[in-house]
C-alpha cells in the first residue's frame, strides 16, 4: 500500500512541477547556482554568502598608489516557506476523489507556485536603486525599451544574460509598435508562455505577477523636495538626506520603504548630479537615483529625513559613485505608486529551493526539476481512527538580486 501511494504521489509531483515551471517567468529564469547550497561542504545554516567583483581606483601616474583590497559579498537566505494542504474522508476519497487527484494536485501546486513566483518577483521593488520611467506614462514603444536599456548600460552592466520583465498589459502596446522587432527564443519543443523574445541584446519576459509599490505622500502628491542637510558615515558616504518641502507637516506616511528618488536637473545655482560608471569612475549621463531604506515621517517643520541606498560617496576612491557632494538647495522628485518591472544582467537574480526531507513515517515524494532546480515536496497521511486523509504540498525558498546589476522599470498602475 505504501509503495502504491508513494508511486502515485511521485507521479503527481512530476506533472505538477511542469505546471509551476512553465507558467511563471522569475522562477524559470533565476540563477540556480546555489540551489543545493545546503549540501555544500562546511556550510551551516540557512544562508550562503557569495562573492561580488572587487572594486579599485586608478591613479594617473607610474608611481604606485597602494590601496586596500576589499572582498565584496552578498547573502542568499532561504527564509520563506509555504504549503497547500487539504483532506478527505475515506468515503470521499474512494467514491469522489481518487480518479480526480491529478486535478486537485495541479490546482494546489498552481496556487503554491503563484505564491513563490510573486515572492521572487518582489525583488523588482526591493532591490534596485536605479529606475526608468515615471510611473505615470505607459511604456509603449521599442524606443522606450531601447532607452531603458541605454540608461541601464550607461551606469555599467554585465554584457551577457540581460533580462527584462514587463507586465501583461504593457506588452501589447509595445508589440503593436513593431511586431517584427521581437525575435522569439524557441527551444526544440515549445516556447514558454511568458517568453516574449529578444530585443536590443535583452531577453524579454511577460508576467502578470509584478509587484506594486505604494508610495508615500510625497510620491503620491508629486512633491519636489529640497536638500537641507546630509548624514555621512565614517567613510564619508551619504547615508541619509534631510529634505524640506514636504506636502504636510507631521505626516506619518511622508516617505515609504522603497520609495524611489531622483535628483532634478537645472536647479538654479546647482550642478546636475550624475552617477559615475561603476567601473572606471567616469561621469555618466545617468541622473543620481536612490531608494528609501525605511519609512519616514515628516516633522512639524515640513522636513523629512530619508535613509538612502546606495550610500552616495562623493569622495574619490574605489567606492565613489557620484560626481559631486550633495549640497543644500539641490532638489529631488519621488516616484508615485507604480508597478515594478525589471531589467538585470549577469545572472544576478539568485534563487535557492533546497529539497525538503521525507516526512517519515508518511509516504513522501520529493521532486526537483533538473533544469531550474525548483523543488516541491508532497506527503500523505491519515489521522488514526478519525477517517481523515490529508495531503500536503510544500516548499522552502530564498532569493536575492544584486542591486547594482539591476534597474526597475516604473510602470503605471
Amino acid at each position: 500500500m505504501s509503495t502504491n501511494v508513494l508511486k502515485t504521489v511521485q507521479t503527481y509531483n512530476d506533472s505538477n512541477l511542469a505546471l509551476l515551471l512553465n507558467s511563471y517567468a522569475f522562477i524559470g529564469t533565476a540563477n540556480m547556482k546555489f540551489k543545493d547550497f545546503d549540501r555544500l561542504e562546511k556550510n551551516r545554516g540557512d544562508s550562503v554568502t557569495f562573492d561580488l567583483p572587487p572594486r579599485f581606483n586608478t591613479s594617473g601616474s607610474l608611481v604606485a598608489s597602494i590601496q586596500g583590497a576589499e572582498q565584496r559579498s552578498a547573502t542568499l537566505t532561504v527564509g520563506e516557506a509555504a504549503n497547500v494542504a487539504y483532506q478527505f474522508s475515506a468515503q470521499e476519497f474512494i467514491f469522489n476523489v481518487r480518479d480526480y487527484m491529478d486535478k486537485f494536485g495541479k490546482s494546489a501546486v498552481a496556487e503554491l507556485g503563484t505564491v513563490i513566483e510573486s515572492d521572487v518577483a518582489g525583488v523588482a521593488e526591493t532591490s534596485p536603486f536605479r529606475f526608468y520611467g515615471d510611473g505615470v506614462n505607459a511604456i509603449s514603444s521599442y524606443g522606450q525599451l531601447a532607452s531603458a536599456l541605454a540608461y541601464f548600460r550607461d551606469f555599467g552592466a554585465a554584457k551577457e544574460d540581460t533580462k527584462g520583465y514587463l507586465d501583461s498589459l504593457t506588452v501589447p502596446g509595445v508589440v503593436n509598435t513593431g511586431l517584427k522587432e521581437f525575435v522569439p527564443n524557441k527551444n526544440e519543443r515549445e516556447m514558454m508562455s511568458w517568453e516574449l523574445g529578444s530585443f536590443s541584446r535583452c531577453d524579454w519576459y511577460e508576467s502578470n505577477l509584478l509587484p506594486v509599490h505604494t508610495a508615500g505622500t510625497e510620491g503620491q502628491q508629486g512633491s519636489t523636495l529640497t536638500v537641507v542637510s546630509t548624514t555621512k558615515n565614517a567613510d564619508g558616504a551619504i547615508t541619509a538626506i534631510t529634505f524640506s518641502g514636504t506636502n504636510a507637516a507631521g505626516d506619518a506616511d511622508s516617505v515609504k520603504l522603497h520609495d524611489s528618488f531622483q535628483f532634478s536637473d537645472g536647479v538654479s545655482g546647482q550642478e546636475n548630479m550624475r552617477f559615475l560608471t561603476f567601473i572606471g569612475h567616469k561621469v555618466s549621463q545617468s541622473p543620481v537615483q536612490f531608494r528609501a531604506t525605511a519609512n519616514a515621517a515628516s516633522t512639524g517643520g515640513s522636513q523629512v529625513t530619508v535613509s538612502v541606498y546606495p550610500p552616495l560617496q562623493p569622495t574619490a576612491g574605489a567606492d565613489q559613485n557620484i560626481n559631486q557632494d550633495i549640497a543644500a538647495g539641490m532638489q529631488c522628485t519621488v516616484l508615485p505608486s507604480h508597478r515594478c518591472g525589471l531589467i538585470y544582467s549577469g545572472k544576478a537574480l539568485f534563487m535557492g529551493m533546497p529539497r525538503l526531507p521525507e516526512e517519515i513515517p508518511f509516504p513522501t515524494a520529493i521532486s526537483q526539476d533538473a533544469d531550474s532546480g525548483a523543488a516541491i515536496r508532497m506527503y500523505y497521511g491519515s489521522k488514526f481512527g478519525q477517517d481523515e486523509r490529508g495531503i500536503v504540498h510544500d516548499a522552502i525558498w530564498g532569493k536575492v538580486l544584486v542591486p547594482e546589476y539591476s534597474m526597475k522599470i516604473a510602470l503605471p498602475l
